[in-house]
């Protein structure tokens, strides 16, 4: 960690709502008037759409029917714990774009499922962000929680994980139902040994937890919308936490354990803002004495 030059990562999986937080984060960096770069983990893929159908044609003909993006394999991690150091030691980095589709294409002149070139951060700027799904990984090769200051996981519940991804999938790519589950089938062990591990390095976790039946994930309709959702807000170190000040700000919720409280889906953005915003301050300004 570096007090001269503080990163942020946030860590979801896939659907659990990462770049609503972030859109979050942007509002709190704007009106403290704190410069951020922001780097996402799609940009640290290891391979672009063809390369990675090759990749996966290949890995299944010899047998493997586990990788995915959520492999750690399929990401180059040793070079997103390259920036995070080097950001930490000298707040200067690189990152670069992975385009998704036709509109971004048209923004960044690049055909959909290809990178754009490596690019520097703009210089002078008061915190690092992360966004993507591997900002906590520790393995053999990188220790990502050691270079960050604060580390958040931004996780659904399983079958509401599922819902998302079918919904979007669908509705945005394409994707027949059964080409959707394959992708989760596949994605399994991965999402057992990769993603939630992480979960327990983060010093924030928010999990939204539907409270209407989604008990088959796969002929649901609707994603259960942020009014019919409980979200659970896990700190793993409550020392200095204000929690009475947060259960009177936010109506309707309640400590559940001793580090843990309780708020109306529709209520998240408003505790993160009453969460994140004194630690941001924080974290600049000894940045700032730094």
């Amino acid at each position: 960690m570096s007090k001269k030059h503080p990163i942020i990562s946030v860590t979801g999986s896939s659907g659990a709502g990462t770049s609503t937080v972030k859109g979050t984060f942007d509002q709190i960096f704007r009106r403290e008037g704190v410069k951020a770069v922001s780097i996402e983990g799609d940009a640290f893929h290891r391979y672009n759409r063809l390369e990675m159908k090759a990749e996966l044609e290949r890995r299944t003909a010899e047998g493997d029917h586990t990788f995915s993006h959520f492999s750690y394999e399929a990401n180059a991690l040793d070079e997103l714990e390259r920036v995070f150091r080097e950001y930490g030691e000298t707040g200067k980095g690189r990152t670069r774009h992975y385009v998704h589709d036709d509109i971004e294409a048209e923004k960044f002149g690049v055909a959909p499922g290809n990178f754009t070139d490596w690019a520097p951060f703009d210089d002078d700027s008061d915190v690092l962000f992360y966004e993507g799904l591997h900002g906590a990984v520790v393995n053999d090769e990188v220790n990502l929680p050691a270079l960050a200051d604060l580390k958040i996981g931004v996780v659904p519940v399983i079958n509401l994980e599922w819902i998302q991804k079918i919904h979007r999938d669908k509705t945005h790519r394409g994707y027949s139902t059964e080409a959707v589950t394959d992708v989760i089938l596949r994605r399994m062990h991965d999402y057992v040994h990769c993603i939630t591990p992480q979960f327990t390095e983060t010093d924030i976790n928010f999990q939204r937890v539907p409270i209407v039946d989604t008990s088959n994930p796969f002929i649901a309709r609707w994603i259960p919308t942020a009014d019919e959702s409980l979200v659970v807000i896990r700190f793993k170190n409550p020392r200095g936490i204000d929690f009475g000040y947060l259960t009177r700000m936010i109506q309707g919720s309640w400590m559940s354990r001793a580090n843990s409280i309780v708020i109306p889906g529709g209520k998240m953005d408003l505790a993160m803002q009453l969460i994140f915003t004194p630690m941001i301050e924080r974290l600049v300004s000894v940045s700032k004495r730094a």
